[in-house]
């Protein structure tokens, strides 16, 4: 069950991104529920109390795509603000975004997202992603790259 209070919150919320690439492909999920309801984007969410980053990024890609990750080094920062209607906070994210290798298991899209699959970076301008997620993927790919000595 989603946690309530991550509507109207009276702090930001912790979550991270798993940014898993196989070549110039990234692993997106199809979010199935709010905020971002249907909009693609990098398997991720909300870290639990007591859980380190990497271990909070190794049970979202588990829980969201079936397969296991190990984590790799931060990519990049993103603050997620949503407003109602009338102007009130309605979601406040911090999200920190990860390269993550998969090691384990073929996606498959379970708890909070509807659809998985591996997207070509070139790609991404045919889909309906949250707002950013080329830049972040594009950043990810070059910092692997030059991780692998190949720029």
């Amino acid at each position: 069950m989603r946690d309530p209070s991550r509507r109207y919150p009276e702090h930001p919320v912790a979550a991270v991104g798993a940014i898993v690439l196989d070549g110039r492909r990234a692993l997106l999920v199809k979010r199935g529920r709010p905020p971002a309801e249907g909009l693609w984007s990098i398997p991720g969410g909300v870290v639990k109390a007591g859980e380190s980053l990497a271990d909070a990024v190794a049970r979202e890609v588990r829980e969201e795509c079936f397969i296991e990750v190990e984590v790799g080094p931060m990519v990049e920062v993103i603050e997620r603000i949503d407003r109602d209607a009338e102007g009130g906070l309605l979601y406040h994210y911090v999200i920190l975004d990860f390269l993550a290798d998969r090691i384990g298991g073929e996606p498959v899209a379970g708890s909070d997202a509807a659809e998985t699959r591996w997207v070509d970076l070139d790609d991404l301008r045919d889909l309906d992603c949250t707002e950013g997620l080329e830049a972040i993927l594009e950043k990810a790919w070059v910092l692997k790259e030059e991780s692998q000595g190949r720029t």
